[in-house]
């Protein structure tokens, strides 16, 4: 079978999060069983009550408690919605010299790339342990990564985790933290706001003191970085009940990107100090903070020997990535990490997301040779 007929194959499956990823997990595992891979699911239950499942496919060794991998090849089973306007989005189409569907970027197009090169290596020939991970429900926190990192079920050399990086390999990411912060006031009638105290006002002070707290951060810089400081990004706010009442709650979503050196909870710590600065001013300002998600930044030596390949046989020196990867998870489990895959992130989520053909033919070679160089 063919690199796109795969990636055909993986488009049609619809994996989008909020599903069960069962199916497309049993396509990969038939498929890696045939090329006589030994296989491993690690199953849970989701927050919703849906079923999700991890796989871990392994040659040149046995799975035990103390399995030692040289290379570990990842990527994430799951996609972003799509709008159903995109009457295509599950049916792989060719223009171009590209390749469109839900997931061809983002990141069937890695998974189609590494089955292609397991599947033309003989992999009786290899001397050191291999192991394709394939992983749930990374677009809504990397939670199935985060899940393996804990079981440790395996210990790995090198990881190169999927993502479209348009084959340049990044050895370095920012973390991605999230934080739902809701501030009271108390209702009132508008006409007389005396008689309560207004959470959206509230909030306004705190937002302008996170604000302050983003352009502080600039002075903090990691070079090789779009931009090269932790970003802040107040998203989402909402507030009140009605135009003619005073608000009584407001509540908005704060999100950083912290650079690497930097702890993930730093920022979290100076939003509470500026809400214990505003109490001082403010006795009755009360405000809940809800830290929902943590996610390390990551850094791999640039003499590291998966890098220095990586740059060798693609043609493009190491970069870094501002968005959020399993490549932490996999340095958890011990891994030298570089984050790498065919496509553009930036056509990544959109209706019309593509990868181009020579990007996913050129990836399935590079593949083989981290394989044939790693674990020949």
């Amino acid at each position: 079978m063919t690199v796109a007929e795969t990636l055909a194959e993986l488009v049609s499956i619809d994996s989008v999060s909020s599903r069960s990823n069962i199916e497309i997990i049993s396509y990969l595992a038939t498929r890696c069983q045939a090329a006589g891979l030994a296989l491993k699911r690690f199953h849970h239950i989701d927050d919703a009550g849906i079923e999700k499942t991890n796989l871990v496919a392994l040659t040149g060794a046995e799975f035990s408690d103390k399995l030692a991998i040289e290379l570990a090849l990842v990527g994430h089973t799951d996609t972003v919605p799509y709008d159903p306007t995109w009457t295509e989005a599950l049916q792989l189409t060719a223009k171009d010299g590209k390749f469109f569907g839900r997931g061809a970027c983002d990141t069937k197009a890695f998974i189609a790339a590494t089955m292609a090169a397991i599947e033309s290596i003989d992999l009786s020939q290899l001397k050191e342990p291999l192991a394709l991970v394939f992983t749930a429900d990374e677009e809504i926190g990397c939670l199935g990564a985060k899940r393996l990192a804990e079981v440790r079920p395996f210990a790995a050399q090198y990881a190169i985790v999927g993502e479209p990086t348009s084959l340049q390999p990044m050895r370095a990411g920012k973390g991605y933290c999230l934080a739902e912060i809701t501030v009271c006031g108390r209702e009132a009638h508008s006409a007389y706001p005396g008689l309560g105290a207004s959470a959206i006002f509230r909030a306004a002070r705190l937002i302008e003191r996170i604000e302050r707290i983003a352009e502080e951060l600039k002075s903090d810089q990691r070079a090789g970085f779009d931009p090269p400081y932790t970003s802040a990004n107040v998203g989402i706010i909402n507030g009140g009940s009605a135009r003619n009442v005073v608000a009584g709650e407001c509540h908005f979503t704060l999100e950083w990107r912290p650079i690497p050196g930097q702890r993930s909870d730093h920022v979290l710590n100076l939003v509470k100090q500026a809400v214990a600065d505003l109490q001082q001013h403010d006795s009755d300002f009360v405000c809940e903070i809800d830290a929902a998600r943590a996610d390390e930044s990551f850094e791999t030596r640039a003499d590291s020997a998966l890098v220095q390949f990586l740059e060798q046989v693609s043609g493009n020196a190491s970069g870094t990535v501002a968005f959020g990867t399993e490549a932490p998870s996999m340095i958890a489990l011990g891994a030298d990490a570089v984050v790498f895959g065919p496509g553009d992130i930036r056509v990544a989520h959109r209706t019309g997301e593509f990868v181009p053909a020579d990007q996913l033919h050129e990836c399935v070679n590079i593949l083989r040779q981290a394989i044939e160089r790693f674990c020949m």
